[in-house]
């Protein structure tokens, strides 16, 4: 491998290294060292790929988030499924990758808002920037939804998908402390029978 792709590759690994330990760690009870050593990438040479911690942060949070934009985008291509029925079977593959994981961790984004949103700009631009990513991509599955007279025209699809991000956020957060899948359950039941009806 040349030195550009060991370059790329570390700086990877790196942001692997990153999401696991900042969604199970935190920002700030996460150090540098413990990342470089983790990611296996020499110690002394975090600041070769990241001018700070925080935009490391960021970066992380931007790995964080695309897959699951693959996600949401592979299962809103699915031609056996309409708008509304693959939001719900995406929603419904979380849960059930989150009971598999015993409830752990829940979200990086929602974990970090609440840790670093009003404290780093450069990280609490990098959240926004993903979380408008995902909304956007809920909002076109329900404007779809809505032109296929599967979801009430009554409110504006990016309004409905703001509800459901800020709404399963919090049903994150709950989940984690009750660790249980109940919160998520009446996000499914109020967001699918009730919301989009």
């Amino acid at each position: 491998m040349d030195h550009q792709g060991r370059k790329s590759e570390n700086r990877r690994r790196l942001l692997d290294e990153g999401v696991r330990l900042l969604l199970h760690q935190g920002y700030h009870a996460t150090g540098l060292q413990e990342i470089l050593g983790r990611a296996g990438v020499p110690k002394g040479s975090f600041y070769h790929y990241f001018p700070s911690k925080e935009a490391f942060g960021a970066a992380v949070i931007a790995h964080y988030i695309e897959p699951f934009i693959v996600q949401l985008e592979s299962w809103l291509e699915r031609p056996d499924l309409d708008p509304l029925g693959a939001l719900e079977s995406y929603f419904r593959s979380l849960i059930a990758e989150l009971q598999a994981n015993d409830f752990q961790g829940g979200c990086l984004l929602g974990n970090l808002m609440a840790e670093i949103g009003d404290t780093s700009d450069i990280c609490r631009q990098a959240l926004r920037r993903a979380l408008h990513r995902y909304r956007d991509k809920i909002a076109t599955a329900l404007r779809r939804a809505q032109e296929q007279g599967l979801v009430g025209r009554g409110r504006p699809p990016e309004e409905l998908a703001d509800f459901i991000v800020d709404y399963w956020q919090g049903a994150l957060l709950r989940m984690k402390i009750e660790r249980s899948i109940t919160p998520l359950e009446r996000f499914m039941d109020q967001v699918f029978h009730h919301t989009l009806q």
